[in-house]
């Protein structure tokens, strides 16, 4: 690699880490504030909600990449062309496909930094905030591999597998202990939606009640279930498929393949994860044209929001495709690309017009 490219790889990614840190400051104050309700819940203290948001800064990191490195490539290469050292480097002959290597340098770098936290930094992490969170706030809780949460809530133990929505679970157990704690009822919902005042609406509820030497089964119904065990707390046991890894979505789709199940939401996640990691590379060649082009003269600012309007339009373009392919049951592969195939299609038609 030449001076020159390590010039303009240095700039650009001097101009996407000084924006990742503006975004991180802003991203963990937002966390943090979020954690001031939990402040007092059990033994949750101010420097653990502290650690809490430390903990998740590199999950912030994961998902906020492709939108720093296009306002910061923005930033980068707007100062190369606002000091007229673009215009020289165009002068000695660097063609604008050189350019676009160089600037795929620097975006292997940032890929590889979303891969590494992707797999082995962020997920980890954030669940470890989560498990520490919960153990501090309730002591009688577990998190079991592969078996959801175990909680304890007086008389009862409760067990849910999976969270299909912010108050609802695809299942949950009851356990009921008597006071000299022998087991003395277990039932199993098939579905189980929280509906505040502390309480449960159980669906498709079964109970084998013990009774001296007989055992009474009831049938499937629903059941209200009071418990001072909310949804959010459950919640943080049970994570979401955008906070696995892609070695986890993948068993996870072969599971669900292998037991003629709907592997959508979870093919949508794994193909989504390595979509936007590629399109990393496009937020970075896209910075190329602008700075060539019309916007070579304007400040950092509009450069910023510029990038803002694009990496924003970008983050609800993928948010509402995941909902489409959940609802709609459209194609999760192909939904999951869009966003980042209109990202590249836009990049390489204003590159080809690049002078």
């Amino acid at each position: 690699m030449s001076v020159l490219d390590r010039y303009i790889v240095r700039t650009v990614l001097g101009g996407v880490m000084l924006v990742m840190l503006v975004m991180l400051v802003l991203g963990g104050l937002f966390v943090f504030i979020s954690q001031q309700s939990d402040i007092g819940i059990g033994h949750y203290t101010v420097a653990d909600a502290l650690w809490y948001t430390l903990l998740n800064l590199p999950q912030q990191i994961y998902q906020l990449l492709p939108i720093t490195a296009l306002i910061g490539s923005l930033i980068g290469f707007g100062q190369l062309a606002r000091g007229s050292e673009l215009t020289v480097i165009r002068a000695t002959g660097v063609s604008v496909g050189r350019l676009a290597g160089t600037a795929l340098i620097a975006a292997a770098l940032l890929i590889a930094l979303e891969g590494t936290l992707g797999e082995f930094v962020a997920p980890q992490l954030q669940e470890a905030a989560n498990q520490q969170k919960a153990f501090i706030q309730f002591k009688s809780v577990g998190f079991g591999g592969g078996t959801g949460a175990w909680v304890r809530d007086g008389d009862l133990i409760l067990n849910v597998a999976s969270q299909s929505g912010s108050r609802h679970f695809a299942g949950m157990q009851v356990f009921e202990l008597s006071p000299q704690h022998t087991l003395i009822a277990m039932g199993r919902a098939a579905s189980a939606t929280a509906l505040g005042h502390r309480k449960w609406l159980l669906g498709g509820y079964t109970e084998s009640r013990f009774t001296g030497e007989k055992v009474a089964t009831s049938a499937p119904g629903e059941k209200v279930l009071q418990s001072n065990v909310t949804a959010g707390f459950l919640g943080l046991a049970v994570q979401d498929p955008e906070e696995l890894t892609l070695r986890a979505l993948w068993k996870l789709i072969g599971y669900f393949h292998a037991n003629s199940l709907d592997a959508r939401q979870y093919l949508f996640a794994f193909w989504s994860k390595i979509a936007r990691t590629v399109a990393i590379a496009f937020s970075v060649l896209l910075a190329i044209p602008f700075a060539m082009g019309s916007m070579r003269s304007a400040g950092a600012g509009a450069r910023t929001m510029i990038g803002l309007v694009i990496g924003v339009a970008f983050f609800l373009l993928q948010r509402l495709i995941e909902s489409g392919a959940i609802v709609f049951n459209l194609d999760p592969v192909i939904l999951a690309w869009l966003p980042t195939a209109l990202l590249a299609t836009v990049t390489l038609l204003l590159l080809a017009r690049a002078r």
